[in-house]
């Protein structure tokens, strides 16, 4: 693993670049994981996967995450993120390591949304995987969280907060995951994001930027797939997350697309070997097949 840095629209980002063994100018792939992720949660561990398989993985810190620069920190702004994006398959294309016509894009959960959304305008990444995708639009985000007036309140609360940073420079921050403040994005028990042993490790802090709400809750990932013509697959369980998105991004994909139902919940996907190890082999395979 290598160190790197890139800078996006002015902006430092850090990542960690995982080449292979015996292997000159190999395909590339930039991979990024879950909403509020550091590269340590689970991008690391998928790069990782795919550089013992052959290829050059390049995980990273979004603008204002883990150790990146960037201000204000801890914001889940997605159009943010697909340019980082961008500029990850810039750093690819550009090494001397990795062969530029051969670029793919790896997205687990949320980032399966801004994958997306960069390969649906980016003519250098030439084939998609999507691990246990999160893919929403307005209808599903009003399944998952509580209906239209929850969601309507969640967005009138963001910009609220959106207000107080633009006028004093205050972030209103609340915890991604709590079992106990119902305040928190995702007021639940998970284990995955709670437990030091899984996700709950120091390089993540586990905030939630109030004002993520609007730009989060209005984003449109499924009417991105009839402007994906580049081969996609999607890996996906019935017990994961939304699987309805997935079955409706993938009908919607213009182009060559595949997609393997299995087994595990949202979280085994992150960190659970079984799962990781057959969507990492499945993923390989793909790019295989497709980054030629």
């Amino acid at each position: 693993m290598n160190k790197v840095t890139f800078d996006s629209d002015g902006v430092t980002l850090t990542g960690n670049l995982f080449l292979p063994d015996g292997v000159e100018r190999a395909p590339g792939v930039v991979v990024a994981g879950t909403w509020t992720s550091v590269k340590e949660l689970m991008a690391d561990r998928y790069a990782q996967h795919l550089a013992d398989r052959g290829y050059a993985a390049l995980s990273f810190d979004f603008t204002g995450f883990g150790d990146s620069a960037g201000e204000p920190r801890d914001v889940e702004d997605p159009a943010r993120k697909v340019r980082d994006i961008h500029h990850a398959v810039d750093f690819l294309a550009a090494h001397p390591a990795v062969d530029g016509d051969r670029l793919g894009a790896l997205g687990i959960c949320a980032a399966a949304m801004y994958m997306a959304d960069n390969t649906a305008h980016d003519p250098r990444v030439k084939s998609l995987a999507l691990v246990a995708p999160w893919l929403h639009d307005a209808s599903i985000c009003e399944v998952a969280y509580g209906g239209a007036d929850a969601v309507a309140e969640k967005i009138k609360a963001g910009r609220e907060a959106r207000s107080r940073y633009d006028e004093t420079g205050e972030i209103d921050y609340v915890p991604v995951v709590s079992a106990t403040d119902p305040r928190a994005a995702m007021p639940y028990d998970i284990d995955f994001y709670l437990n030091p042993a899984r996700g709950g490790i120091p390089e993540w802090p586990n905030r939630f930027a109030v004002m993520s709400w609007p730009d989060w809750l209005t984003y449109d990932s499924i009417a991105l797939a009839p402007r994906i013509t580049r081969p996609t697959l999607l890996v996906h369980s019935e017990d994961a997350a939304i699987p309805d998105g997935a079955r409706r991004f993938h009908a919607g994909l213009a182009g060559p697309k595949d997609i393997l139902w299995t087994q595990g919940t949202q979280f085994d996907f992150y960190d659970q070997e079984h799962q990781v190890a057959l969507s990492a082999d499945t993923a390989a395979a793909h790019f295989g097949r497709t980054l030629r």
